[in-house]
């Protein structure tokens, strides 16, 4: 039986992973959940699984669901913080973690679990854009196999070369006869309104997204496409490309997830429903196949698939991503920071959709003018700037108040 920890238990992601091991009983087994601080949930996932370990973010919501398993919890050792999230994504029994903590609080845990030499199922999209070399570095140091589990990541993965698959963040993609990855996006809700009316955007409005299913922050990444800047940033350092080579289409069905184009004309492109089931399935399987628990595509009832380029003027946060990707880690640890807060500011009706782009880019520019690639050489300095970056843009947001 594969040993797993699941960081990021209660989320969206979470609940997939767990669809993925109810159709595959004899083959894996739950050794630790992690989440925040939805112990009521915690608790239902608890009784169902019974992990060995339950691990939550802060000392009052571990306290919550000791109490809520009552007498059940004398059989899973129950913890919380930073640390113990780090001790169960390292524990010599575990084989798999599933990382999958959304934002910047999701590095360390993954960091330990790459340092550990584990087999990492990467859905933390932003242990790449903060620290995108060193976390490539210590895989290869310490051999940690790393397998992305974002549906366009792990559609990229599936239609590159096993050469290439097996050699993430250190590939040469045009020895394989690859030149271009194209990575697809829906272009979220708002794709055809009218780019005067954003400003007024809701976070309901922003939160519904027209296929997939994901929680708040992540859909409103989605609807400024900063997510997908996200991924952009992220494929750079799995796929190890150059600016060139990567490029952003936006494909409003959902169905291809993300193509491979050869220098012989051919492009290999990665097709299924929106489910986020089948790439955590191939990624948890790699290189065997296992029932994700998804349906079949019905080519019948599909009709047509469209694709256009981004508008810049409509997703300006794309464009703060693509440009910091390859100014440096400064640049993208400072975006990732000021993004998470405007993000919440938004959701919590206190920040304009449209000024999340703007608060973006001053963070970014202030953060620039201080910092370059040679203060980004650990750890500690990357959290310094991340540090750095929150506080800036708290204060930034007083000038843009609703």
């Amino acid at each position: 039986m594969c040993k797993l920890t699941i960081l990021g238990a209660t989320g969206s992601i979470g609940a997939s992973t767990l669809k993925v091991l109810v159709n595959n009983p004899e083959k894996y087994e739950v050794f630790a959940l992690v989440a925040g601080q939805n112990a009521l949930k915690m608790a239902e996932l608890c009784r169902v699984w019974r992990p060995e370990y339950a691990v939550m973010a802060d000392e009052s919501s571990a306290k919550q669901l000791k109490e809520l398993l009552g007498s059940n919890s004398d059989q899973i050792k129950i913890m919380h913080g930073v640390d113990a999230m780090c001790h169960v994504s390292s524990a010599h029994e575990v084989d798999v973690v599933m990382a999958a903590i959304v934002g910047a609080a999701g590095l360390l845990p993954t960091m330990a679990a790459v340092k550990a030499g584990k087999k990492v199922l990467l859905a933390n999209k932003e242990s790449l854009v903060m620290s995108g070399r060193l976390f490539i570095d210590e895989a290869k140091q310490s051999g940690a196999q790393i397998l992305p589990v974002d549906s366009e990541h792990n559609a990229i993965f599936q239609c590159l070369p096993n050469e290439v698959q097996t050699s993430l963040g250190h590939c040469q993609l045009s020895e394989y006869g690859i030149s271009n990855i194209l990575l697809t996006g829906s272009g979220g809700p708002f794709l055809n309104s009218e780019i005067s009316t954003l400003a007024s955007v809701t976070p309901q409005q922003a939160i519904a997204h027209p296929n997939w299913s994901m929680g708040p922050k992540v859909s409103v990444d989605s609807a400024t496409m900063m997510n997908k800047g996200l991924e952009y940033i992220e494929a750079r350092w799995l796929f190890n490309t150059t600016p060139e080579q990567l490029k952003v289409i936006i494909h409003p069905q959902s169905i291809i997830h993300s193509m491979v184009q050869y220098v012989d004309g051919s492009v290999i492109a990665q097709m299924g429903e929106p489910d986020m089931a089948t790439p955590i399935a191939c990624a948890l399987s790699y290189p065997s196949r296992v029932n994700a628990g998804v349906k079949a595509l019905d080519f019948s009832t599909i009709g047509s698939l469209n694709f256009l380029q981004p508008d810049y003027a409509r997703y300006p946060c794309l464009k703060l991503a693509i440009d910091a990707c390859f100014e440096g880690q400064h640049a993208t640890t400072a975006l990732n920071a000021a993004n998470e807060i405007a993000v919440e500011a938004f959701l919590n009706s206190k920040l304009r959709f449209t000024d999340i782009a703007r608060v973006n880019d001053a963070v970014v520019a202030k953060i620039s003018a201080h910092y370059n690639e040679s203060n980004c050489s650990d750890l500690e300095s990357l959290l310094e700037i991340d540090k750095m970056s929150r506080a800036m843009t708290e204060a930034l947001m007083r000038e843009y108040k609703k």
